[in-house]
């Protein structure tokens, strides 16, 4: 440095004399916003360096506060995740105590308004068969139940106990293939057996294809099979079709809608009487109904009166025709059965209000009177009644 200056010594004066004469002008000289050059020309050189330093600062410790606050949020986070599970757990159990009060009351109701002897249990297991439909339930010999009783619920029947422990009971489930049961509709009171096909629905057997049934028509027991008492709930009609020998009726169990937990143990049931749909419905005061009109058999001819009160007594084209014969039998006098004679089929039915015809006189069993004697004014016209052999 001192080799260089004292070789350069006048060059270096001369700059560093302009160089205060420049900072000396710029100190005195303002540009046209009345601001000195000498800040001008600080501003403009200290400005980048600023900047650069400004963005390292942000950079490296801005960063440095955004993790520590993404930290912060990610704890706060499990916690709100954690009280959330929590919450739902709670909720859920709250839903569920809801519900069992809810069916707990219903079968409180129900079990006052049935005049069945009835025991609450609850549903603890289920069968391990593949194909099972067995449960158990927490009440056995101990408290009364005994095998074969029947196990119902508010909305239907649930299946029969084939088991009783001291502290258990096996029950079989109305959906087992090898349960059956008799029903009987409560509009057409169509009677049938309910059996069960290993799914979620049965199937009425037995019903004849001439008979008419309604989807949505509910089915009661029919008090038949000695185990479950009559006008208990079955189950509503959802599939009803022609089959080969039989009506293909299937029906929705009532009481597997809502799921099984408690369940009634009847321990004495009563028969009751199957609700009528009609009386069911809801009229109010202001409503009015017609008288049914005048019946129309008297005035339809005489072959076709005896087949419509017989439409209205039985179903089937047999049954129509064997009323008929009967009617034809009991206007000739013919009794059936006793070996005489037969009846003339053939002859047209007459109402019984009609005028009866006159029946041929019967053989009289008096005496002739005498004949006249001969050449009398009687004698010609007397003529000696023909007597018939008995």
């Amino acid at each position: 440095m001192d080799g260089f200056l004292g070789r350069y010594r006048n060059l270096s004066v001369l700059v560093i004399v302009i160089m205060a004469q420049l900072v000396l002008l710029a100190v005195q000289v303002k540009n046209n916003q009345d601001v000195r050059l000498i800040r001008v020309w600080a501003v403009t050189a200290i400005t980048p360096l600023a900047r650069v330093l400004e963005g390292v600062r942000a950079n490296t410790f801005g960063l440095a506060g955004e993790y520590w606050q993404l930290l912060e949020i990610r704890t706060q986070n499990r916690a709100m995740k954690s009280d959330l599970d929590r919450f739902k757990l709670e909720n859920q159990y709250l839903k569920e105590e809801l519900a069992t009060a809810k069916r707990v009351e219903a079968m409180a109701a129900f079990v006052q308004r049935n005049p069945n002897k009835t025991i609450g249990a609850r549903i603890i297991g289920a069968g391990a068969g593949m194909n099972s439909k067995v449960v158990f339930i927490d009440r056995g010999s101990t408290a009364g139940v005994l095998k074969g009783m029947p196990v119902i619920t508010p909305d239907g029947i649930v299946g029969k106990v084939t088991a009783s422990y001291p502290t258990g009971s096996q029950v079989m489930l109305i959906t087992d293939p090898t349960f059956a049961c008799g029903v009987v509709s409560d509009k057409t009171r169509v009677h049938g057996t309910a059996r069960g096909q290993g799914n979620n629905q049965l199937l009425v057997d037995y019903v004849q294809n001439e008979q008419v049934v309604e989807v949505g028509e509910i089915f009661y027991t029919s008090g038949d099979d000695r185990i479950f008492p009559k006008g208990l709930p079955v189950g509503p009609i959802r599939v009803a079709r022609q089959g080969k020998l039989f009506k293909e009726i299937y029906i929705a169990p009532g009481a597997f809608e809502k799921g099984l937990e408690e369940v009634l143990v009847v321990m004495d049931g009563v028969h009751q009487q199957i609700p009528d749909p009609s009386q069911m419905a809801n009229v109010g005061p202001e409503a009015k109904a017609l008288t049914p009109p005048p019946s129309d058999t008297a005035a339809l001819p005489l072959d076709t009166a005896p087949q419509q009160k017989s439409n209205q007594k039985f179903s089937t084209e047999a049954d129509r025709l064997r009323d008929r014969y009967k009617s034809i039998g009991e206007q000739q006098g013919v009794s059936y059965g006793n070996g005489g004679k037969l009846a003339n089929f053939n002859t047209p039915l007459v109402p019984k209000d009609a005028t009866p015809k006159a029946s041929p006189a019967a053989p009289s069993t008096t005496p002739a009177p005498a004949a006249p004697p001969v050449g009398s004014p009687g004698a010609a016209a007397t003529i000696p009644p023909k007597v018939i052999p008995q």
